[in-house]
């Protein structure tokens, strides 16, 4: 829902709705999104963002009060919360190079004209996300993650994989983000964006709690079998086999 404007007894306000995602071991996609209603605080500055957060927040406990609720993104008023942004969240490879998340998936993009661009790796995440070629060069095809090749569909599948693989390989943050259990995102518009991290969180606690996050990251493969319930054929080549996914994501600067 876009923001609109209300009067109550003479007070204008300003209001918005934003889905707070909620690890749900109990729900086959293991996250449940619950769509809240709360007062927008216009402007950029993050002191405005953190206001509909705080606004957003108090709304879900209102309905919500067992949850405990982090958000995630570089608005957040919480460390962790800062941390576990895409722009911030970062996959550390051999020789301490480094990437955030979300250089990783613009750079991964494949278009119609163009991709992957891989020069993105050494961005940072607002140039990488803000490059022109991402918007001009046609229809976007399919992600290639360096060797290894991502559809477009499940939609959120290559997003959310390399999401929980980097906070999976961050011990410090993802001993941290277990205690929480409900995530949203100030700047996720789902009229406008289909990938969100508040989601690829809550979809992280709901693969610890139960006991299958382990195995998610042991490769692309058990990773799709175990978020899309369906049965993917196991590559044969014995040599791709042993590759382990986090032998992959450590070893994948050096390519």
């Amino acid at each position: 829902m876009e923001e609109v404007i209300i009067n109550i007894g003479g007070m204008v306000y300003l209001m918005a709705e934003r889905p707070v995602f909620i690890a749900n071991i109990d729900r086959k996609d293991f996250v449940e999104k619950r769509n809240i209603e709360f007062e927008w605080f216009p402007g950029f500055s993050i002191k405005q963002k953190q206001k509909s957060v705080q606004s957003l927040h108090e709304n879900i406990n209102e309905k919500y009060p067992i949850l405990k609720v982090l958000e995630v993104s570089s608005k957040s008023d919480c460390k962790l919360g800062f941390e576990l942004s895409a722009f911030n969240l970062m996959v550390i490879g051999k020789n301490n190079a480094a990437f955030s998340v979300e250089s990783a998936f613009q750079a991964s993009k494949v278009f119609e004209f163009g991709g992957p661009f891989v020069d993105l790796y050494q961005k940072n995440s607002r140039e990488a996300k803000k490059d022109t070629r991402i918007r001009n060069s046609g229809r976007l095809l399919y992600f290639q993650f360096f060797s290894r090749k991502f559809e477009l569909e499940p939609k959120t599948l290559f997003y959310d994989w390399l999401y929980i693989n980097a906070l999976y390989l961050n011990k410090e943050l993802s001993n941290q983000v277990v205690e929480y259990d409900a995530f949203t995102d100030i700047e996720f518009n789902p009229q406008k964006s289909i990938n969100c991290q508040a989601r690829a969180a809550a979809l992280f606690v709901s693969l610890y709690k139960l006991k299958l996050l382990d195995r998610a990251v042991t490769s692309v493969e058990d990773y799709k079998e175990i978020v899309t319930r369906e049965i993917v054929e196991k590559n044969t080549n014995k040599e791709k086999a042993e590759m382990q996914q986090l032998s992959f994501f450590n070893t994948i600067m050096d390519e």
